[in-house]
């Protein structure tokens, strides 16, 4: 199938089908011997524990933007394309996509079959709300493209389905107009009641392009504002979050809430630093590998090893090294109604902060992205949800309870907890529902799912449950016994961890992006070499 749009360059796009003609050939292959097979991409975000297997279609090659369409604001982008990437490649055109992943490594692919929703996504809803168009190898090697008006229920099924209906091999994103700054303002909260009922106000503000929050307490948080802004107002502090000399993000905002607790701060920031602003820390995860290590967490530590704390490094160091297994990272999506009620909750039962905010428009279910279900959609018909980002060590076992045992306890819990307040989990972390509570519970029922997969021949391919769940048992015990034993032995998993990411190179990744140049001068327009 050929892909080419009469104005993008014809070599590139020769090469690429040329590319997914091996792809399909590979693929349909497997299917022909009845083998289930996984995709090889070269990175990952998931915080999921690898599974094993033999079969792999490589797409790792499928890596460049081929096409930035100025008249009609698309962009033609392979899968492997990640966040940083993806933006040096628009933005000096003038253009942006309307939602954009915050940590540069997440891949294009990765946020149509994964779940991703930023703080531009109360406006634009998740990442594959804003494709025209994606290209899918079917299991049994047809090359397809969908859309809304081409196999729409393959583009909508297959969004968040984690590839168990197809290999994306291409995507048209949309594109919007980018400025060159984002004017950004800190609201001071007081309560987690309050942080949703300022977001219902702020998102009634047509000027507002961006919209998230940070509680760093049951008592104190921040709702941030971003508009999109041509130059700094007068007398605006221009901040950035990049430099090894920056400060991090979410500290930046506690610092500004304990100088101004009651009063918005407003500064400037470029705007790719402001679309990766998390990635230094992780949001607030990488301080618990100075927890891990006992090493001081200060601004000179910091600043010591910030090679360590991107985030394609900690993903690298947290999947190599297995030093992770006890740590809570879930993003949780819930009715605005009982936001509230469930933070009550994860203050009581984990003690957790900072929390991540974000309000999200969703779509009606059954989908594999969170979704309102029940009463909960009929009294929200505009799909409105608060994403809450919990991210921090699992509160220890009490006396004779192992750890593995605890952490299983303590994630039912919170599973069950958040289906009796209407809410939905993400897929990217860890999930042990039961199947038949994943399906009914979690998805909204399964028939729709298995009638794609038998439409698009794929029911010969790892099915969602089995991709996303976690076997805890087999998750623990997934090494040798005496390999577990070592990596188990403090500090060598995590020494272990960073050493391979070290191996891994990603850290030149972070060094080389060029969108840290971007709004440091006027040239935003300025073509990059």
């Amino acid at each position: 199938m050929s892909t080419k749009p009469s104005n993008a360059p014809a070599a590139l796009l020769q090469d690429h089908d040329r590319t997914v003609k091996r792809i399909s050939e590979t693929i349909r292959d497997f299917s022909a011997r009845g083998q289930k097979f996984r995709i090889k991409h070269g990175s990952t975000n998931s915080t999921r524990t690898a599974k094993k297997g033999s079969n792999f279609v490589d797409l790792s090659k499928l890596n460049r933007v081929l096409h930035v369409d100025t008249v009609n604001k698309t962009a033609l982008v392979e899968p492997n394309v990640p966040m940083d990437r993806l933006v040096e490649a628009t933005i000096p055109h003038g253009l942006v996509p309307p939602v954009v992943m915050e940590f540069p490594g997440i891949t294009t692919g990765g946020g149509f079959a994964g779940t991703s929703g930023e703080s531009s996504s109360f406006r634009h809803g998740f990442f594959d709300r804003t494709l025209d168009w994606v290209e899918i190898v079917l299991a049994n090697g047809e090359v397809v493209r969908c859309s809304e008006n081409e196999r729409q229920d393959l583009l909508r099924g297959g969004a968040g389905a984690v590839g168990s209906l197809g290999t994306t091999t291409l995507v048209q994103l949309r594109l919007e107009e980018a400025k060159p700054y984002v004017e950004v303002t800190y609201h001071p909260v007081t309560s987690m009641q309050e942080a949703v009922d300022l977001s219902k106000t702020i998102m009634q503000d047509p000027s507002v392009n961006y919209l998230d929050g940070i509680m760093f307490s049951k008592t104190q948080g921040a709702i941030i504002t971003g508009r999109k802004v041509d130059s700094p107002a007068n007398g605006s502090t221009i901040r950035r979050f990049s430099a090894r000399s920056d400060p991090w993000f979410y500290l930046h905002v506690k610092s500004c809430l304990d100088k101004a607790p009651s009063q918005p701060t407003t500064e400037t920031v470029p705007l790719a630093e402001y679309l990766f602003r998390y990635d230094r820390g992780g949001f607030w995860v990488a301080p618990m590998a100075f927890d891990y290590f006992h090493f001081p967490f200060n601004r000179f530590t910091r600043w010591f090893v910030d090679d360590f704390l991107h985030t394609r490094m900690m993903y690298t160091a947290l999947h190599a090294g297995g030093v992770g297994k006890d740590i809570i990272i879930q993003d949780l999506a819930l009715p605005m109604s009982t936001a509230a009620q469930f933070t009550d909750y994860t203050h009581d039962k984990f003690g957790i902060y900072p929390l991540w905010l974000c309000p999200l428009k969703t779509q009606p279910g059954p989908s594999f992205h969170p979704h309102l279900s029940g009463s909960h959609a009929a009294d929200s018909p505009d799909g409105i949800m608060m994403n809450i980002g919990l991210w921090g060590w699992a509160p220890a076992p009490p006396p004779g309870v192992s750890k593995k045992d605890n952490y299983l306890a303590l994630n039912r819990d919170l599973e069950s907890k958040l289906a009796a307040l209407g809410g939905k989990k993400w897929l990217y972390a860890k999930t042990f529902y039961p199947e038949h509570e994943f399906w009914n519970d979690h998805v909204g029922g399964r028939e729709w799912y298995d009638a794609l997969r038998e439409k698009y021949h794929a029911t010969g391919l790892p099915d969602a449950y089995e991709k996303t769940h976690t076997d805890i048992h087999a998750e623990w015990n997934q090494r040798s016994a005496w390999k577990d034993r070592v990596l188990g032995m403090w500090p060598i998993g995590g020494v272990w961890g960073l050493w391979k990411a070290i191996r891994s190179g990603t850290y030149k990744e972070a060094r080389a992006s060029k969108w840290k140049s971007f709004g440091r001068d006027a040239g935003m327009q300025k073509k990059l070499d």
